[in-house]
């Protein structure tokens, strides 16, 4: 009989859960994508309990990618239960969104059904993306947006 010890197994589980790949759940089933536009509804709800920090940023017109009027940034959205991060579009600012905790619901205009997203998950968004998101739980939810925002002088409506 072979014997394991409790930090064998201990270590194992970590490894393994280290090398593990990212979670990309939280993305519209197949049989559901449709259309931009004839999917979930457009929202005209405001934000409602939602702290938009920003983290850090970089202007990357200043580094070797030159990418002139774009701010690449990271920020922090915490959304209490019951709040709303309001309907806007990624058609100018595509971003990559990670949950660290709780779990939130999105409103898709290309998808069918309504999408949920679990802590440990990432999702992108694209410039086919529009969509709004609401807390329907009672824990808080925590995530983090990296994007590509658009320095010309126009506002930045993602949120308030």
């Amino acid at each position: 009989m072979l014997k394991t010890s409790l930090a064998t197994i201990v270590f194992a589980g970590a490894l393994a859960s280290a090398l593990a790949a990212p979670a990309f759940a939280g993305t519209c089933p197949a049989n559901k994508v449709v259309e931009s536009g004839k999917g979930q509804p457009m929202s005209d709800a405001k934000a409602v309990g939602v702290t938009d920090v920003v983290v850090t940023s970089i202007d990357v017109a200043k580094e070797p990618a030159a990418i002139q009027d774009r701010m690449f940034r990271l920020r922090k959205l915490t959304i209490q239960p019951g709040g709303i991060v309001p309907w806007h579009s990624h058609g100018d600012r595509p971003a990559l969104i990670t949950i660290v905790t709780g779990e939130i619901v999105e409103y898709s205009s290309a998808c069918a059904v309504p999408i949920v997203h679990k802590a440990g998950e990432s999702t992108s968004e694209t410039h086919t993306t529009a969509h709004w998101w609401k807390n329907l739980g009672k824990t808080t939810v925590v995530l983090f947006s990296a994007d590509l925002l658009s320095t010309k002088g126009q506002h930045d409506e993602h949120m308030m």
